[in-house]
């Protein structure tokens, strides 16, 4: 087992980072100090580990000030086409760290902090996650922001800056409870507020039509301030900005309303409009038709498009002089990307500005809009797709109403021109929906209003084109892209794995850092022993290091030489947690059914928040947390089996358990994740991937080739004739026995024996409700031999030396049964079936493999073959 590394050790991790210089040392030190004198006021008899944290985080915002002036001053000087990416979520996680990386500080600060007699991984524990986000959308716009400085674009990320971030979750007697994540309560260093460009956001009101045009009048105003974050591009000295908004009411808000006598309700009243950006809704993958939200979205989306022609107008230099008049030119300039249909509301809104304030012509703004406009696809889930009730438009923003009616009138007209006659196809296409409430489809207002359409994979992207978006694709198959999602490696790996990327860089150089496609150097090398010692001796260390984590913030106490295999995502019904739950209980009945057989130890560990108003997804964390009490006390089992449920998963947390995870759960339903990027942070981390083909690992497998990930389930193509078929889940659960005592123990109270009823809507779901089509199947199929079996992996760790990162054991296909894979040490690989394939027969085989072999069924046969020379390089 290896040691966690010692503190000299750890400075001599520099193959990446570089060497601190005395001078830097000795500056970081000085300004240090500084700042907790004079920004904290505080001397080290009083300062607290928080204010180090804070005198830290001023220190290195310091190294970001001139760059970043000195970027903006290039932006104008240069006058570029400039980037600004929309999105209600940025999901930033931690600065501190992520800032001394990119701007090769993390040497100099470490040593700084050391002298002065403090630890640094201590000090960037005490930062709050800025939690802006949901999830995957809003860790990708994270990303995106981070790329493009890297880069050097002129980008801007443009959002909200919730008082209140996503909930923290605690889990109190296994149940998911919800707490306020007060995350500005400290303070934030890295933000710098901009009250000089302030900006009116109208609300409500009333539409008068004139011979001078069109006025909004009698609106209730809300004022945006905007508090500005640095981003800094990878050791480049770029660093754009995020500009969140923050809601604040007018002095005279509502003052008007009320005689002397109402003075301090009308200031109470003040609350109402500040509202707007106080809390992040915390639906992921779910619409809630709430009017707050839709006064989010065009808060947002106001404030951004005020600014945005501001800059455009201003000459070089930051000259706030309106010089540019003529809006010709604003689509050579300006690129809009709307992250999801959530800041749709940009096209009416640059429509009114362009028509009513600039009085541009109908068809010439239209034509501007759409040249500047582009819109990102990130679900298929219908239930996620955004409608709004056209009677909370016509109170809230009654002009924007008439003017998504002209759109959509002229949309209509131009479809009608093409398909006559064809009425289905109008109602299909329409931005408004008819019905007992008429709604806004923001979708199809987003397809009209972009020139160009993107979904986040490829196979989701051909969804988008063949399915929810078909007739449109038919009407202008040109503007219709894929854009397959990505991650920053700076963070994803640089960051929260250096070991792995010091070991990589030893090899190869840094430029993978900045250009992933050069880890292709590294297949020259899979034969190197010394690589593959070290690769594994940094796993085990991130093993050890996770399991130290584990037990000490959460008095859980794990074996770290077992397989750490991890499903970390939100939890919802498609994302098959539910898949998990089976198999984990099929382990535990294996376990039980014969002890002495030798099993590869595995720890599962299950994490992610549940939609406070999402029942089954909290059910799916209560049944995790009530299968893991009886399993992890359940003294036949010992250590052969744990279940974790990983409280409150977040960016932070999945910076220390990515690296150390053995095997990545990535198994949504064929159809349903539109991309991932959890998947590829894991496998940039040497975890192995077992998934199915959906999202992003169907080009992952592509890339590293499928024999190199457990790849199970049906594809799009099954699901959707099962579909037609119609599907019966107790057709699965009369054949398949271990599937049967899996529900049944779930069904009688076996994991809840104080509330034996307490899973029954989960089990009546899965036996006669199946909420997403042809899910509730792939939910059982885990053990199905008439469908695509589940490998239940065992890990090549346990063969000596070798590890997760590099395995030289792989499987392409597999039989019928769910083989456990163990490696006894001694050269033999031993497959060990368990007698519930076609027939009744089980099967075992064993043969010989020299190192570098891998693994792999032939199509068609069962029996096990070595494929000479093949290893499986998963970074």
């Amino acid at each position: 087992m290896a040691k966690p590394l010692t503190d000299s050790e750890k400075r001599k991790q520099i193959s990446v980072r570089g060497i601190a210089g005395l001078g830097d040392v000795a500056e970081v030190r000085k300004s240090f100090n500084r700042h907790l004198h004079f920004t904290l006021v505080k001397d080290r008899n009083v300062a607290t580990p928080r204010d180090y944290f804070f005198a830290l985080a001023h220190t290195v915002r310091d190294h970001l000030v001139g760059r970043w002036i000195r970027t903006q001053q290039h932006y104008y000087e240069r006058d570029p086409k400039r980037i600004y990416y929309l999105s209600l979520e940025f999901y930033m996680g931690r600065t501190l760290q992520n800032t001394m990386v990119n701007l090769g500080l993390q040497n100099a600060c470490d040593e700084a902090i050391y002298q002065l007699g403090l630890d640094l991984e201590e000090l960037e524990e005490i930062e709050e996650d800025a939690g802006l986000g949901n999830g995957g959308l809003g860790r990708l716009a994270a990303c995106f922001l981070d790329s493009m400085a890297t880069l050097g674009l002129a980008a801007y990320g443009y959002g909200i800056r919730y008082e209140f971030g996503i909930f923290n979750q605690k889990i109190v007697n296994g149940w998911q409870v919800e707490e306020a994540d007060d995350w500005l309560r400290y303070g934030n260093p890295w933000e710098k507020a901009r009250p000089e460009y302030m900006l009116p956001v109208h609300f409500y009101g009333r539409v008068e039509h004139s011979p001078e045009g069109v006025k909004w009048l009698d609106t209730q105003v809300v004022l945006a301030m905007p508090y500005d974050t640095p981003v800094p591009g990878y050791r480049n000295n770029t660093v754009n900005t995020m500009r969140l908004w923050s809601a604040k009411a007018p002095n005279d808000f509502k003052l008007h309303d009320f005689n002397v006598g109402g003075y301090i309700e009308a200031v109470l009243d003040r609350n109402l409009a500040e509202n707007i950006s106080r809390v992040l809704y915390p639906n992921d993958n779910f619409f809630e038709g709430k009017e707050l939200r839709l006064k989010q979205e065009y808060f947002v989306v106001a404030a951004t498009l005020q600014d945005i022609i501001r800059r455009f107008k201003s000459s070089k230099f930051g000259c706030r002089d309106p010089v540019r008049t003529c809006f010709e030119t604003f689509p050579d300039k300006v690129a809009i990307q709307l992250n999801d249909t959530h800041p749709a509301l940009a096209i009416p809104e640059l429509m009114r500005i362009l028509v009513d304030v600039e009085k541009v012509d109908w068809d010439k703004a239209w034509e501007i809009t759409k040249k500047t406009c582009a819109y990102t696809n990130h679900t298929v889930l219908p239930e996620a797709l955004e409608r709004w009730p056209v009677s909370m438009f016509e109170k809230l923003l009654p002009r924007h109403l008439e003017i998504i009616y002209a759109i959509n009138q002229r949309h209509l007209d131009h479809v009608a021109a093409l398909f006559p006659g064809d009425v289905d196809r109008l109602r299909r296409m329409s931005v408004i929906e008819e019905g007992d409430c008429k709604r806004i489809n923001m979708a199809h207002l987003c397809v009209i209003g972009s020139h160009a359409v993107n979904g986040v994979a490829r196979i989701h992207s051909e969804i988008v084109k063949q399915s929810v978006f078909k007739d449109f694709y038919e009407l202008e198959p040109e503007k219709f892209q894929n854009k397959t999602n990505g991650i920053t490696p700076r963070r994803w790996l640089l960051l929260c794995n250096p070991g792995l990327a010091g070991t990589i860089a030893e090899k190869i150089g840094e430029g993978f850092l900045t250009d992933l496609s050069q880890l292709k150097k590294l297949l020259p090398l899979v034969d190197d022993e010394a690589l593959i010692r070290d690769v594994a001796k940094v796993k085990q260390e991130n093993k050890l290091k996770f399991s130290a984590f584990l037990e000490k913030e959460h008095k859980v106490k794990i074996n770290p030489s077992s397989m750490f295999d991890v499903h970390v995502k939100r939890i919802h019904e498609y994302k098959r947690q539910l898949l998990n739950c089976l198999h984990i209980i099929t382990l535990y009945n294996r376990i039980k059914k014969d002890p002495a057989k030798a099993f590869v130890p595995r720890t599962v560990m299950i994490g992610g928040k549940a939609a406070p108003g999402y029942h089954m997804a909290k059910m799916i964390i209560k049944l995790v947390t009530s299968i893991g009490s009886v399993v992890n006390h359940d003294p036949i089992v010992g250590d052969k089996l744990k279940v974790i449920f990983l409280e409150n998963y977040r960016v932070s947390l999945a910076e220390k358990v990515i690296p150390a995870a053995d095997l990545s759960q990535q198994i949504s339903t064929a159809g349903t994740e539109a991309s991932g990027t959890g998947n590829m942070k894991f496998m940039l981390n040497g975890a192995l991937t077992i998934g199915t083909m959906d999202g992003a690992n169907v080009e992952m497998a592509e890339e590293a080739g499928a024999e190199n990930l457990f790849i199970f389930g049906m594809r799009v193509e099954d699901v959707e004739a099962l579909d037609r078929k119609g599907y019966n889940a107790r057709e699965y659960y009369d054949r398949l026995p271990e599937l049967k005592q899996a529900v049944d123990q779930i069904s009688s109270g076996f994991f809840s024996p104080k509330e034996p009823d307490c899973f029954r809507d989960v089990v009546n779901m899965l036996l006669n409700h199946d909420r997403t089509p042809g899910s509730g199947p792939r939910r059982s199929s885990g053990t199905s031999p008439a469908r695509a079996s589940s490998p239940v992996t065992g890990p090549s760790q346990s063969m000596p030396g070798t590890s997760g990162a590099w395995s030289p054991l792989t499987c392409r296909s597999r039989p019928p049964t769910s083989p456990e894979i163990r490696h006894p040490g001694n050269g033999l690989l031993f497959l060990e079936g368990h007698g519930d394939c076609a027939g009744g027969l089980g099967w075992a085989r064993k043969e010989k493999l020299k190192k570098g072999d891998a693994l792999r069924f032939p199509a068609g046969k069962q029996s096990l073959q070595p494929c000479p020379g093949q290893l499986a390089p998963q970074l």
